[in-house]
């Protein structure tokens, strides 16, 4: 089932590309799986893969606090939940490019 990208999908890649100098943003909007539950709504669940040099030399909870900051707006208001992988150019190099 192909799901259409959503004005907030889109504001979320641009963010992370303006903020965090991000080289790779991925954004899939998961909200249609889950319809039904509290929180969900059109655009309210992510998953997201971001590849930044920004964040080299830091853990994972500071890569993704970098992330969580970058998106504040967004985390108060339509996201709901927000799945990240957070990558460094070099880490994305080795992985091949793939999320998981």
């Amino acid at each position: 089932m192909s799901v259409p990208v959503s004005p907030i999908a889109t504001r979320i890649a641009r963010k992370l590309e303006s903020q965090l100098q991000a080289t790779v943003v991925q954004v899939e909007n998961e909200s249609h799986l889950h319809a039904g539950h509290v929180g969900a709504g059109e655009g309210s669940h992510f998953r997201v893969a971001v590849v930044s040099a920004a964040f080299a030399g830091r853990s994972t909870i500071e890569q993704h606090r970098l992330v969580y900051e970058a998106l504040a707006e967004e985390m108060r208001g339509s996201i709901h939940a927000l799945a990240l992988k957070t990558y460094t150019p070099q880490q994305w190099e080795k992985a091949d490019g793939r999320q998981g």
